[in-house]
């Protein structure tokens, strides 16, 4: 009996400090972020922005740890151990969770069982482009070139199974065409290949892009978003190309571990929102070449599901193996 009431105790006092939260006295210290991604990434720079509006309205300061190795793998895992009393977050990219999952054998955690959402943050909106010689002025001229000449036609990617390998490899499915893939040891890397004429095209995010662009050492052919960008207005979508509803950008998405009470998520979620709401955080992440968005937990939830399965069966199908 003694031991069974000292592990009844035990209990209790683990769950006080989510009962407390969830009542009102949350939060009543710093809150950590972890990003496994390198630091002056997208996602870091979003987070930090979004991060010191949080801190300024919560009274409370929400520090953002880099986390990066592994694809993500090390620093999600360590968000998914966490006490799920809402003081470990995670800030992640889409590409950590949906498309890592599809690409390792063994993963440490399961994104829909081991985390509870809470908002889409912002996106990386993305585009075609092409090194300054490239005779393609759009991507219906590179599918035309392409469906000519199968694998001949180089594109580059950050890396086997990056977000631009993802992303070619989702054009050229729906384009039914193949071209040979150069994996680089990062977008950067990858951006500048092309701009050097190592190889002919790339998928990117335009906010790793946009110097080289405005500098003419590449030239944007698509985007890959539904209509034309107001700040491109010139440049047609890849849908207008002969792909109607292509589509690719990344996100940035805040989880909490599986199992933080809904009241917690609730209020993660509507700090966010407001945090997003404020013009100059807004002006800030759009210099950056963010979107800014906000989502409930719902529909963040629904969305990664939704891209969970979509990229699980295009990576089988285009057989990409992880490194």
């Amino acid at each position: 009996m003694k031991r069974i009431f000292m592990n009844l105790l035990a209990s209790a006092s683990m769950l006080l400090p989510l009962a407390a939260a969830a009542q009102g006295g949350y939060p009543s210290k710093p809150i950590r972020m972890i990003v496994p991604l390198a630091a002056g990434s997208a996602v870091d720079v979003a987070a930090r922005i979004v991060t010191q509006k949080m801190s300024q309205n919560l009274g409370q300061s929400v520090v953002v740890e880099n986390m990066p190795g592994a694809s993500g793998l090390v620093g999600a895992d360590r968000v998914a151990k966490a006490a799920p009393d809402g003081y470990t977050l995670g800030g992640f990219n889409d590409s950590i969770m949906t498309m890592v999952p599809a690409l390792q054998a063994r993963m440490p955690w399961d994104i829909v069982r081991d985390f509870s959402p809470v908002s889409l943050v912002a996106t990386v909106e993305w585009g075609l482009v092409a090194g300054p010689a490239v005779p393609y002025r759009n991507a219906a001229g590179l599918i035309t070139a392409a469906g000519a000449a199968p694998d001949k036609i180089a594109y580059g990617s950050g890396g086997i199974g990056s977000p631009q390998h993802i992303a070619m490899a989702l054009f050229a499915s729906e384009a039914g065409i193949s071209m040979h893939h150069v994996p680089y040891k990062g977008a950067t890397q990858a951006a500048v290949g092309v701009a050097g004429g190592e190889v002919a095209v790339a998928f990117q995010g335009l906010a790793t892009v946009n110097p080289l662009i405005k500098g003419n050492r590449l030239k944007l052919i698509a985007v890959s978003t539904p209509k034309r960008m107001p700040q491109y207005p010139d440049v047609p979508t890849v849908s207008e190309a002969g792909l109607p509803g292509f589509e690719f950008n990344s996100w940035f998405a805040v989880m909490a571990p599986a199992g933080t009470p809904p009241e917690i998520v609730a209020k993660l979620n509507a700090e966010i929102v407001k945090a997003l709401a404020d013009p100059g955080v807004r002006e800030q992440l759009i210099a950056q070449g963010l979107s800014p968005r906000g989502s409930s937990a719902e529909e963040l939830g629904a969305a990664t599901r939704a891209q969970l399965a979509k990229y699980a069966a295009l990576i089988k199908k285009a057989d990409i193996k992880a490194e």
